[in-house]
């Protein structure tokens, strides 16, 4: 049998565990797309040496933790750079028009029981879902 199944529990779990220091450490929510976006339309420059090193952290971590450990799971999505370009172009366009993404509203959100957070990430997931089985089936590039 298969172990990465552990990495995808390992990172859940870590996952959890930032959202919950963020939230004890800071009285807000670990929304990336909301921390990425004060950065990007400048309304979160009083904090934007934190939210920077969030996002850095964010990025290097997994690049740290792939190093170390000399495992580099495969994603088995896909290979084309365009299609895997147009979803983060449409994730990022979701994660506006939801106001928050799945660390936000997903993890966080739900872990307080938020009826906003709730139904957001069940449309986000339902969603997704459908996507990724209609390419699959019509276009065959999933």
């Amino acid at each position: 049998m298969e172990a990465d199944w552990i990495w995808g529990l390992a990172g859940g779990a870590l996952i959890g565990l930032g959202g919950a220091v963020y939230l004890l450490g800071n009285g807000r929510i670990m929304g990336a797309s909301g921390i990425l976006g004060g950065l990007l339309d400048g309304s979160g420059r009083s904090s934007a040496a934190e939210r920077s090193a969030f996002i850095v952290g964010a990025v290097l971590m997994p690049l740290l933790i792939a190093l170390l450990s000399g495992h580099r799971p495969d994603t088995h999505v896909t290979k084309s750079a365009a299609i895997l370009i147009a979803a983060g172009l449409l994730v990022g366009l979701g994660t506006r028009v939801a106001n928050g993404c799945t660390s936000g509203h997903g993890v966080c959100g739900i872990s307080r029981l938020s009826l906003r957070g709730i139904l957001a990430t069940a449309v986000f997931m339902l969603a997704g879902i459908l996507t990724v089985a209609v390419l699959r089936q019509t276009l065959g590039v999933i």
